[in-house]
């Protein structure tokens, strides 16, 4: 029986790798996309291959339709149906959210072009593929930022709570044959967010998580990988719902 494909975007570091290793070390071939940099999504990519799984690297910006549909019709063209869509991609703009000035329009903009139409356009792209495999998933990364208000800046919480009610519209709009649902990882362990705080708020920020979350732990990108694999893999009668992985942040300590 051929291998099931799986579409991770924004997969060259991350959650994104870690959920690309995930899923071709559980028999899916996988497709790494990546915007900028070859060489971090090649090594992913090498990764996944001597894990057992065929591998495209695809560079492709999910803000640009264009490049989504390429990206489909060249997946279309080698394996032709696709069992899981990752829509992991993400940018945002460290800005404290008190500066209000510290935004423009023009912010708001490429990070919903991201966050939001890049998992829309990424969506309507594969849908046809989806649809072609029986169990077909959809799973959209958010963030706990959307339920909470916290996060590197208003711009990015605001496009993570507009991605939760699309993971919401898209289940209505793609089921019975698709199910979409989403995950909201708290503090995660990376150098994303290290450089984009700087190392010395990025520890006091771990500190802080770490004290008054129940499960004192920040998130690795391991963690969320397993929650989206679970996802796409099990749960048949799940869709439309986005599953925090936060330690239990948002509950804090008794």
């Amino acid at each position: 029986m051929a291998r099931p494909v799986a579409i991770v975007t924004g997969s060259s570091a991350g959650i994104g790798a870690a959920t690309a290793l995930k899923f071709a070390g559980n028999g899916f071939n996988v497709v790494i996309n990546y915007s900028r940099d070859p060489k971090p999504a090649e090594e992913v990519a090498e990764a996944c291959r001597k894990a057992g799984a065929e591998v495209e690297a695809f560079k492709a910006d999910v803000s640009d339709d264009s490049a989504c549909r390429a990206m489909a019709a060249a997946v279309e063209n080698r394996w032709g149906r696709v069992r899981a869509l990752v829509n992991n991609a993400g940018r945002t703009k460290f800005v404290a959210h008190k500066n209000l000035d510290g935004l423009s329009a023009e912010d708001f903009q490429s990070i919903y072009a991201v966050n939001v139409i890049g998992a829309f356009q990424m969506a309507r792209a594969f849908a046809p593929l989806l649809r072609k495999e029986q169990g077909a998933a959809i799973v959209n990364v958010s963030s706990i930022a959307a339920v909470m208000a916290r996060g590197s800046s208003i711009a990015y919480m605001a496009s993570k709570g507009a991605l939760n009610t699309l993971t919401m519209a898209l289940a209505r709009a793609l089921g019975p044959e698709i199910r979409v649902n989403g995950v909201g990882p708290g503090m995660i362990e990376s150098d994303w967010l290290k450089n984009g705080y700087g190392a010395e708020n990025y520890e006091a920020m771990g500190r802080m998580y770490r004290d008054v979350s129940v499960l004192a732990s920040t998130i690795a990108p391991g963690d969320v990988a397993d929650t989206i694999f679970a996802l796409c893999t099990a749960f048949p009668k799940t869709t439309g719902e986005t599953v925090l992985i936060d330690a239990g942040f948002r509950l804090q300590k008794a």
